[in-house]
Formats: structure tokens, C-alpha cells, sequence
């Protein structure tokens, strides 16, 4: 039997869809910020500090790194209660999506600063700067200019790795597709749909940060 296809419901639950939209954009956009300067600051003191800074870094960064997103999350939301530490759904979700994207930018971040030649540090220290002054104005600079384009696309990848906060009942994107679909049982067309909006998210926010990028980067980027 053909199937038929009935797109009919989809409109009455714009506003919902919309809603969902919205809450993924502010999921991202503060994981980002935190996440990003977790992954500067992250990368700065693995360039400045000692071994034992390092290391404990490099744990930080392979503990993320080599386990599920779905299980930080449900470490953060259902483990920490354990521990007597109590945090709504929106909380959990920003705080493991910003320590994943911490670890993964300190690494985009180490990598930039590293392909930086070592002799404009050694130029910087010659000219009288210190340590801190040379990676915040010389260093720090041209290597994110270099990772720029490896951090966009970890910023997607976040974004789209948001979908899982819905089994913990965040209200975002895949929330409201599930919610729809339990009550018009259309479950092709809703994802159908879902899987559109999650393909012009990323599309216009690559756009938005490359944008954004010429901007912050100009004459930085080779």
C-alpha cells in the first residue's frame, strides 16, 4: 500500500517548532561562549604552565574526548543529584555542552598556537614582552585566526549534538518534534521536517560565524 503523505498538522505546531528553534540557538550560543573560552584558556595554560598543569589538561581533555555525550549528560543531570547538587534540565544541558566543547576547542586551540613559529615568541621576548604579553597579542591571535574554521565546525557539530538534550526533557528542537509526532503520528513527515530546520540551522550559522570570522580575523588568516 502507498503511503500518504500529510504535512496537514505541521503549521499548528509552528509556534512550538519555533520555540524549539530558538531554544537550540541559545543552547549553542552559550556553550560556545563558554566552551570557547574554556578552550582558550585551556590551551594558554597548557603553552604556559608546567607539567602538572598539562597533565591534568590532557585528563580533562581525553575524559571528553573518549566518552558519549549522551552519558556526560546524564552524569551531569541524573549523577550529580547524587552528590546533593541540583540542576534544571537547562542547566545540565549548557553546562555538559560547554565542557565538551571545551575540550575539543582546547585542542583545535593547541594546534593553532603550535603552528605558530616559535621564533615570533622568541622576537616577542627579545622586544621586552613578557610571557603572557606575547601569547595574548602575537601568538594567540594568528592561531586563532588558523583554527577559526576547525572551531566553526565544531560549533556545528555542538549544535546538532544538542538534539540529545531532549531525553532529559529540554524543550528544544527534537523535544518538539517528539512531542508533535506522539500526537499526530505523522512521524516521517515531523522528522522530515525537523531534519530541514536542523539543515538550515547549520547553513545559516556557518554563514553567520565565517561572517564573522572575515571580520574579527581580517589580514590574520592565511
Amino acid at each position: 500500500m502507498a503511503y500518504v503523505f500529510d504535512f496537514s498538522d505541521v503549521p499548528q505546531y509552528a509556534a512550538l517548532l519555533f520555540k524549539g528553534a530558538a531554544v537550540t540557538l541559545e543552547l549553542t550560543a552559550v556553550s560556545t561562549l563558554v566552551g570557547g573560552a574554556i578552550g582558550v584558556g585551556g590551551a594558554a595554560l597548557q603553552w604556559m604552565g608546567g607539567p602538572s598543569i598539562r597533565r591534568l589538561i590532557a585528563c580533562y581533555v581525553e575524559a571528553i574526548r573518549n566518552t558519549p555525550f549522551l552519558v556526560q549528560l546524564f552524569f551531569v543531570f541524573f549523577g550529580l543529584p547524587s552528590l546533593g547538587i541540583h540542576i534544571g534540565e537547562m542547566q545540565a544541558a549548557i553546562l555538559t555542552m560547554s565542557i565538551n566543547m571545551g575540550a575539543y576547542a582546547i585542542e583545535i586551540v593547541r594546534a593553532g598556537i603550535d603552528a605558530v613559529s616559535r621564533g615570533q615568541y622568541q622576537a616577542a621576548l627579545a622586544m621586552g614582552l613578557t610571557q603572557k604579553q606575547a601569547l595574548r597579542s602575537i601568538i594567540l591571535p594568528q592561531a586563532l585566526a588558523t583554527v577559526y574554521p576547525a572551531l566553526v565546525c565544531q560549533v556545528l557539530i555542538v549544535m546538532l549534538g544538542s538534539a540529545v538534550v531532549s531525553q532529559i526533557s529540554v524543550t528544544d528542537l527534537t523535544y518538539a518534534a517528539n512531542y508533535i509526532q506522539s500526537r499526530t503520528f505523522r512521524s516521517f513527515e515531523i522528522y522530515l521536517v525537523i531534519t530541514v530546520v536542523y539543515l538550515l540551522l547549520a547553513i545559516a550559522l556557518r554563514r553567520l560565524l565565517n561572517r564573522m570570522g572575515r571580520g574579527l580575523f581580517a589580514g590574520r588568516q592565511p
